[in-house]
C-alpha cells in the first residue's frame, strides 16, 4: 500500500490496532485510508470511531470509580495495617526446653514487673543509686550462676565518675554518676575489639520509665543470660552498659566513653532507647560511615523495622528527642546502630508509662532482634578492624517488616540516576510509539507531554499546598492538633486534600479540553509519563545534594518503568485501557510500602506534637508527611480515575469527605486530649525567687509557677478549667534579667524562655531546700597594665540537679573559669549568658568553681558579673507544699503535670 505523508501504513495500522473485523476488512481499511489528512496523518474522529468499532473500551461507568478507590483503601487496611501492628508470640519459660537459645519474653517480663514496682528512678535518688544498682548486680549474679564457666568469663564493674561536656548551648557537668558495666568474653577469644550494648535505667520525674527504657534493660539482661549460656562461643567480647543517667541528659554514657577502662576497646555499638511503650522498635540511625553494620542487621534481625528517612528526619533535628548514640558517636567515636521503641509515644515520660502497656509480644519482638544482632556482630570479622570497613553512609529500609534492604550510598546514587534516566528514555520510546501507531507527528505528542508535565508540577504543588494550607487555617483558628487523640482525622484533613490537589489539574484538563487530537487512553498514559519524569528529575536532584531519602522517588520510578516496559513489550500499551491493569498491578508493591512507611512516621510523630514546643505549628509537619505519603502512594494511581466517566464527580466526592472530616474535627471529637491515653503535657515549676543586688540587699522575692508550655495550644485549653488569673509573660524581666529571671532547666527550656508563662502566687513556695552559694575570695591578679579579677565560689547543699547562669556586666569580659573552656574558646558560637548544668548521682559533695574576668576600664570595685543559681528538686520524694498540691488536684482531667519545686537566686558580684 502507498505510504501517506503522515507515515501511517495500512498494514501497520491493522497490525497495531488489531481490529476485530467481521468480513468487511477491505471497506473498513478503505474508510480509514480515505480519511487520512496528508498533513495531519490519521483523522482523529475516524481513529476514535475505528477504536470503538474495534472493541477498544470507552470510559467505564462512573460508579466503578468509588470501588476503585475503596479497593486501595481496603488493601491498606487488609495488608499494611495488620503487618505494621504484628508482633510475635511471646515465648514462655516452660517452652524454653523446646526452643534452646531463644529469647524468653516471659522471663524478661517478670523482671520488668519488678522494675515497674520500684517506681520512678531519678538520678541521685536512693532508689536509683542504691536499690536499682543492687538489683542489677543481683540479676547479673544469677546469670553468672548459669554461665558456662568452661567457655566464658565475666567481669562486673560499678563505675562512679565525674566529668563534663558541651551539649547544645550548655556545659553539662556531673559527679558521682553510676553505671553498671558487664564484660562477657569467650575464653577462646583474643580479640581486643568489643561490642558495646547500651541502655539506661533512670527515668524522668513522675515516670516509672517502664517503656523508656526498662524494656531495654530487661532485654539486655536476658540477652546476657543467653550469650553466657550458649554452647557456641563468640569472637569478640561484649560490654553491656546499664547506664544510670541518660535523662540528665547523657551523663552515664559520657561517663563511660570518657572514663571507663573498657571504652577504648569498644568498636561497635547497639544503642537501645525508647520514645514510647510497647510495639516494635525502629532502627533509625546507623554508622556513620559503617555500612557493614547494616549488613549485620540484614543478616540477623528477625523482625526488621528501619528506614533511612527516619534517620535523616532525626538528624535534621525535626524530632524533639535525642539518645546516647550522639555521645558515643561524637566522643568515642564509636559507630553503631540506634534502635528505639516508637509505639504509643503518648505515654512517653509520663506516669502512664507502666507495665500494663507493654505486651509480651513487644518484648519478644525486641528481644529476638537484639539477641540475633548481638550474636551476629560479636562474630563479625569486620570487628577486628572496623576502620577498614568505613565506606560511606547506607540506604536502608524494611519492606512491611518482611525483609530488610540496604546498600551503600554510592550504590544508591548509581541506582537512582540509572533508573531515572532509564525511565525518561522508556517514556520517549512510548511517545514515539504512540505517534507511530496513530500516524501523528511526534511533535503532537511532545506538545501534549509538555502540557502534562506542567500540569504534573502544578499537581505536585497543589498536593503539597492544600494540606499545608489546611494546617495554616487550623492554626489561625486555634484548632491545631485536632488529630492528636483521633489520628484517623488526618485522612480527611490532610490526605484527601492532597489527593485532590494531585489529580485536579490533569482531571480538569482531560475533561474540559476543547479538542482532542490524541486518543483519551494515550492522553491518560501521558499523564503518568509526566508524573514519572517529574519524579525522576526530583530523584536526580535529591541524589545530587546527598539526600539518601531519594530512594523513595527511585522506587516510584522503578515500578512505573517496569509497568511501562511490560506494556511496550506485550503491546498492551496500544490496546485500549489494558495498560492500566498492568500499571495497577505493578503499583501494588510500592503502594503497600509507602502507606506502611508513612503510617509508621505518623505513629511516631503525632505523639511528639504534644512536646514539639510553642514556636512551630506541628500541623505543618503532620500535613507534610500526609502529603508526601499521598503523593508517593497515589501519584500513578489517582489519575486513573479518568478512566471512568464523570471523574470530576470523584474529585467532588473527595472534597465532600474532606468537608465531613472538617466538621467532625471542629466538634468535641477534635479536642486533642484524653485522660491517661493522650494527655496534655503540662510542664511547670514551683519557683521561689530572690534577686540579690551588689550591696547584698534583696530587690525581689516572690513565688509562682513557671510554665514551659509544650505544644502549640499553649494555655488555651486550661483557661476555662482552672483559675489562671495573673498568668503572664515576663517581657520586662526578659529585657533586664538573664533568661527572664527564670530557672530554665535545660537548653530547650532556655531557648523558649521568652515565651514562658508566669503565674504568681501569694503564698511563698515551700521548697525542700536551697543551694547555698559562698564567695570564698575575690583576688585581683596580673600587672598594673594587664589586671584581671578572680572570684572563687563554693555551692553546697544543692539537689542532684542545679544550673549556674553567668552574665558578665557591660565592659566585662570572661577570660577563664574552672568549667570546660569550649564556650570561652568559641565566642562566636557561645554567647552570654552562659548556662552550666550540674548533676550528681551518688556523690553530693559541694561544687567549687572560679571565674576570671577583665574589665575595659580596669576598675574592679563595682559590679562585674551576674550569677544565677537554681536548684531543681525533681524527685517524686521531694515534698510539694499544700498550695501546689491543691493546684495539681484542680487541673483538668486531660492535663498531666510534669512538675517539681525549684529555687532561683540571682546575685551580682
Amino acid at each position: 500500500m502507498e505510504k501517506h505523508n503522515g507515515g501511517f501504513e495500512e498494514d501497520r495500522l491493522s497490525e497495531e490496532l488489531e481490529p476485530s473485523y467481521n468480513g468487511n476488512e477491505k471497506n473498513t481499511l478503505q474508510l480509514v485510508t480515505e480519511s487520512i489528512d496528508p498533513e495531519e496523518g490519521c483523522s482523529n474522529d475516524t481513529l476514535i470511531k475505528l477504536k470503538e468499532k474495534d472493541g477498544n473500551p470507552k470510559q467505564l461507568e462512573w460508579y466503578y470509580a468509588p470501588v476503585y478507590l475503596l479497593f486501595w483503601v481496603g488493601l491498606f487496611f487488609a495488608v499494611c495495617y495488620p503487618l505494621f501492628n504484628h508482633l510475635p508470640t511471646g515465648v514462655k519459660i516452660e517452652e524454653e526446653s523446646n526452643l534452646p537459645g531463644t529469647f524468653v519474653a516471659q522471663r524478661a517480663e517478670s523482671i520488668l514487673l519488678q522494675l515497674d514496682l520500684m517506681g520512678p528512678k531519678i538520678a541521685g535518688d536512693y532508689v536509683t543509686e542504691v536499690l536499682m544498682v543492687q538489683f542489677l548486680l543481683d540479676e547479673i549474679s544469677k546469670v553468672r550462676e548459669e554461665m558456662r564457666d568452661d567457655l566464658y568469663e565475666m567481669e562486673v564493674d560499678v563505675q562512679r565518675s565525674s566529668g563534663a561536656f558541651l551539649h547544645w548551648q550548655m556545659i553539662n557537668m556531673y559527679q558521682g554518676i553510676q553505671n553498671v558495666v558487664v564484660k562477657l568474653s569467650s575464653k577462646s577469644s583474643n580479640s581486643t575489639s568489643y561490642l558495646l550494648v547500651n541502655s539506661h535505667y533512670d527515668s524522668k520525674p513522675s515516670s516509672v520509665g517502664t517503656g523508656d527504657a526498662e524494656v531495654m534493660i530487661v532485654t539486655m539482661l536476658e540477652t546476657l543470660r543467653l550469650m553466657a549460656t550458649s554452647e557456641e562461643p563468640f569472637l569478640h567480647p561484649i560490654v553491656f552498659l546499664f547506664n544510670g543517667a541518660e535523662e540528665q541528659p547523657f551523663h552515664g554514657s559520657h561517663s563511660f566513653i570518657s572514663n571507663h577502662r573498657w571504652s577504648a576497646n569498644c568498636k561497635a555499638l547497639v544503642n537501645l532507647d525508647s520514645a514510647g511503650a510497647g510495639g516494635r522498635e525502629i532502627l533509625f540511625q546507623g554508622g556513620p560511615n559503617h555500612p557493614w553494620l547494616m549488613k549485620q542487621y540484614k543478616k540477623s534481625a528477625k523482625h526488621p523495622f528501619a528506614t533511612t528517612m527516619a534517620e535523616e528526619i532525626f538528624q535534621a533535628d525535626l524530632i524533639p528527642s535525642d539518645t546516647d548514640f550522639r555521645i558515643f558517636r561524637d566522643f568515642g567515636p564509636v559507630p553503631g546502630l540506634d534502635m528505639a521503641g516508637c509505639y504509643n509515644g503518648f505515654v512517653y515520660h509520663t506516669k502512664f508509662d507502666r507495665f500494663k502497656v507493654i505486651s509480651r509480644g513487644a518484648l519478644q519482638n525486641t528481644g529476638d532482634n537484639v539477641l540475633s544482632l548481638v550474636r551476629s556482630i560479636s562474630n563479625a570479622e569486620e570487628m577486628y578492624d572496623t576502620e577498614a570497613h568505613s565506606k560511606g553512609h547506607s540506604v536502608f529500609f524494611d519492606y512491611l517488616g518482611l525483609f530488610f534492604v540496604y546498600y551503600t550510598e554510592s550504590t544508591g546514587t548509581a541506582l537512582n540516576i540509572s533508573f531515572s534516566l532509564g525511565a525518561i528514555l522508556a517514556i520517549c520510546v512510548s511517545l514515539w510509539r504512540m505517534a507511530r501507531v496513530t500516524g501523528r507527528n511526534v511533535g503532537t505528542y511532545a506538545r501534549a507531554f509538555g502540557m502534562q508535565f506542567l500540569l504534573a508540577i502544578l499537581g505536585f504543588l497543589l498536593a503539597l499546598g492544600f494540606p499545608l494550607l489546611m494546617s495554616v487555617f487550623y492554626d489561625v483558628g486555634d484548632r491545631t492538633m485536632t488529630y492528636f487523640s483521633n489520628s484517623w482525622l488526618v485522612i480527611g484533613l490532610f490526605i484527601c486534600p492532597s489527593v485532590i490537589g494531585l489529580v485536579l489539574p490533569a482531571t480538569l484538563y482531560l475533561s474540559l479540553r476543547p479538542s482532542e487530537k490524541i486518543p483519551h487512553t494515550y492522553h491518560l498514559q501521558i499523564v503518568g509519563h509526566a508524573n514519572c519524569v517529574l519524579l525522576a528529575v526530583l530523584c536526580i536532584l535529591l541524589t545530587a545534594v546527598g539526600i539518601r531519602t531519594a530512594y523513595l522517588f527511585m522506587m516510584c520510578v522503578f515500578f512505573y518503568l517496569g509497568a511501562l516496559i511490560i506494556n511496550l513489550a506485550s503491546r498492551l500499551h496500544d490496546k485500549g485501557n489494558l495498560w492500566a491493569v498492568v500499571l495497577g498491578v505493578c503499583q501494588v508493591l510500592p503502594f503497600l510500602y509507602f502507606t506502611y512507611l508513612f503510617l509508621a512516621l505518623l505513629v511516631i510523630t503525632i505523639p511528639m506534637t504534644s512536646r514539639k514546643g510553642m514556636d512551630a505549628n506541628p500541623d505543618l509537619l503532620i500535613s507534610l508527611e500526609c502529603a508526601l505519603g499521598s503523593i508517593l502512594a497515589m501519584v500513578f494511581l489517582a489519575p486513573l480515575v479518568n478512566i471512568f466517566k464523570r471523574p470530576k464527580s470523584m474529585v467532588g466526592g473527595l472534597a465532600l469527605v474532606m468537608f465531613i472530616f472538617c466538621m467532625i474535627s471542629v466538634s468535641d471529637v477534635g479536642f486533642p486530649y484524653r485522660a491517661k491515653t493522650n494527655v496534655m503535657r503540662l510542664h511547670f515549676l514551683e519557683v521561689h525567687r530572690k534577686f540579690y543586688e551588689y550591696d547584698g540587699s534583696i530587690s525581689l522575692e516572690d513565688s509562682g509557677y513557671y510554665f514551659d508550655l509544650q505544644d502549640r495550644r499553649l494555655e488555651a485549653p486550661l483557661l476555662d478549667k482552672i483559675n489562671l488569673t495573673g498568668l503572664t509573660r515576663l517581657d520586662e524581666q526578659c529585657e533586664s534579667e538573664m533568661y527572664c529571671g527564670l530557672p530554665c532547666f535545660n537548653h530547650r527550656w532556655c531557648s523558649a524562655v521568652k515565651d514562658a508563662r508566669w503565674l504568681p502566687r501569694e503564698e511563698p513556695v515551700d521548697l525542700p531546700g536551697s543551694p547555698v552559694l559562698q564567695l570564698q575570695n575575690k583576688t585581683v591578679l596580673g600587672t598594673e597594665t594587664d589586671q584581671k579579677v578572680r572570684y572563687h565560689f563554693i555551692v553546697s547543699e544543692g539537689p542532684p540537679r542545679m544550673s549556674f547562669f553567668i552574665q558578665p556586666m557591660d565592659g566585662v569580659r570572661m577570660l577563664h573559669w574552672s568549667f570546660l573552656k569550649g564556650m570561652l574558646d568559641n565566642p562566636s558560637v557561645y554567647k552570654p549568658p552562659y548556662h552550666i548544668f550540674f548533676g550528681y548521682g551518688s556523690d553530693s559533695s559541694a561544687v567549687e568553681f572560679y571565674l576570671e574576668m577583665t574589665k575595659d576600664d580596669g576598675n574592679f570595685d563595682g559590679p562585674l558579673v551576674q550569677l544565677g543559681i537554681s536548684g531543681h528538686y525533681m524527685s517524686h520524694l521531694s515534698k510539694r507544699d499544700d498550695t501546689t498540691q491543691k493546684f495539681i488536684e484542680d487541673l483538668p482531667y486531660f492535663a498531666h503535670p510534669m512538675e517539681w519545686p525549684s529555687s532561683y537566686e540571682r546575685y551580682i558580684f
